[in-house]
């Protein structure tokens, strides 16, 4: 390998390209930026334009990839078409000359290109868009690949850098330099541990039009989407509540029973149903479903809360009948955000465990809601104390209801709290058995977590006497240990206010 290619090896390499014709575009500018970057851990430049090239090698010695753009009538190629191109890059001083080697209608062949740059003892990178062009560059005996080109052929632009191309690129045994809407640390550190030789930002570091336009613009999507109330549903296996929310006030909803004998379409014709009266007054919609979403689908975790069919397409379905995207979670983690943001969370880590119907939960930490390779993360329910037994079966509001039949009694949770109210041993004694195994269940999980505060929540989990259950049975654990149990303090409206939150972010 080259001296020159050594110099930037695993590291960064700052292209000073000012916008034309912008209060930068002046070699004296572009230096400045060289410098700077080159101060400031930069091992390369990647330069534009012979005049910003003569003053860049006039300051310094680091490492030059130099090019040349050109808007031609008759051809799509900006990045050095031309031979005359090539001989005066090295003429200036570039160390590498890159010049764009898509296949695509040019004026001058790549192998051509790539001969002219190594005779004047220069090293030759190809631009690249696809692995087609890798592999074509690479036959012709390129120095460098350089995956500047990807998503820049044609089409709508990426968002993203092209991970997938730099992997497959860096597997044909070349230096691959990864270049491409790399825009964050996070994406550079990706890059190296693709295999990138080195990795070329530009626009996220010299570009102060492009970074201003970026805050700018997602500074009035948060100002409109908070301008306005979001929509929010909360779909479970007893109610669906939709609302119309504002940060932490539900301005006004309209709830009915959910009809578990009717099928997903229904359930989305009732909450469309529901939200027609505001039909005009809402921005972002956001969704909380009993289940797990995954990627907009709809699937059930314990068909006994709702029967749900696998995979159904809840956003799509949704969007059709509201007329906008819906941003969908999973009820106990909208829950578990709404209580970090403005419930009982205040801002610090937790975990969230919800006793209704079921059992679901959710976690906060480190400031972020976790959902998961698979959107399960905080299922809380169906972990198992007994083997093929999920815990939900054994402490929920259908455990409750459950429990009391087998004794004779044919009622619902509710009716069994209100006959532990009056005394009735049996009432209690469900309730008991119900405690132990939440209280185990918050042992466990502040063994695995180690939240702040524990917050509870749920028609089971908020009524009378339960919480007192839960912390009599925790109360022999020394503090470090002993979970710090908080009510939820939204209530039931806590889906509708968390969903409405990661809605609005979303946007």
């Amino acid at each position: 390998m080259s001296d020159c290619l050594q110099r930037f090896a695993s590291s960064l390499v700052v292209s000073c390209q000012p916008v034309p014709e912008g209060p930068l575009d002046h070699p004296d500018q572009v230096v400045g930026f060289a410098l700077a970057a080159l101060a400031s851990g930069g091992r390369g430049l990647r330069i534009e334009g012979i005049a910003n090239l003569k003053a860049v090698r006039a300051a310094t010695d680091a490492p030059i990839i130099g090019l040349i753009k050109r808007d031609l009538d008759t051809s799509p190629i900006r990045i050095t078409p031309f031979l005359d191109d090539v001989a005066a890059l090295a003429e200036a001083g570039a160390d590498i000359i890159a010049f764009d080697a898509t296949d695509r209608v040019r004026p001058v062949a790549v192998a051509e290109l790539c001969k002219a740059v190594q005779a004047h003892g220069k090293l030759a990178m190809a631009d690249i868009s696809t692995i087609e062009e890798a592999k074509a560059a690479v036959a012709l005996g390129v120095d460098v690949v350089g995956t500047t080109m990807s998503g820049y052929t044609g089409g709508p632009e990426p968002s993203d850098p092209d991970f997938p191309l730099l992997a497959a690129a860096v597997r044909l045994g070349r230096p691959v330099i990864a270049e491409g809407r790399i825009r964050v640390p996070e994406q550079a550190a990706e890059a190296i541990r693709l295999g990138a030789h080195g990795v070329v930002v530009g626009s996220a570091i010299t570009r102060p039009e492009h970074i201003t336009h970026w805050f700018a613009d997602a500074i009035a999507a948060a100002r409109a989407a908070s301008a306005r109330p979001s929509l929010a549903f909360d779909l479970g296996g007893t109610k669906t509540l939709v609302a119309l929310v504002d940060g932490d006030r539900i301005v006004e909803a309209n709830e009915r029973t959910t009809d578990r004998h009717l099928d997903p379409d229904d359930w989305c014709d009732a909450i469309a149903e529901l939200a027609a009266p505001w039909q005009s007054r809402y921005g972002a919609i956001g969704g909380a479903v009993t289940g797990v979403v995954h990627a907009g689908r709809w699937s059930a975790l314990n068909p006994g809360t709702l029967p749900v069919s696998a995979n159904y397409p809840l956003a799509d379905a949704l969007e059709r009948r509201l007329g906008r995207p819906v941003v969908l979670h999973n009820d106990a983690q909208a829950a578990a955000w709404g209580e970090y943001r403005f419930g009982a969370g205040a801002g610090r880590d937790l975990l969230f465990v919800t006793v209704s119907t079921g059992i679901g939960g959710g976690a906060v930490i480190g400031g972020r809601l976790l959902t998961g390779r698979g959107g399960v993360a905080g299922s809380v329910g169906l972990t198992q104390e007994t083997a093929g037994v999920p815990l939900e079966t054994l402490a929920s509001g259908r455990f409750l209801a459950d429990a009391a039949a087998a004794l004779g009694h044919a009622v619902d949770a509710p009716a069994v709290f209100a006959a532990a109210a009056r005394g009735e041993a049996w009432a209690s004694a469900v309730l008991d058995r119900s405690a132990d195994v939440a209280a185990r269940l918050l042992q466990n999980l502040q063994l695995l977590f180690d939240p702040a505060i524990m917050v509870v929540g749920g028609g089971v989990g908020l009524a009378d006497g339960y919480r007192a259950r839960l912390e009599a049975r925790l109360a022999h654990l020394p503090p470090h240990l002993k979970p710090e149990i908080r009510a939820a303090a939204l209530g039931k409206s806590a889906g509708v206010i968390g969903a409405a939150d990661l809605a609005r972010r979303t946007l």
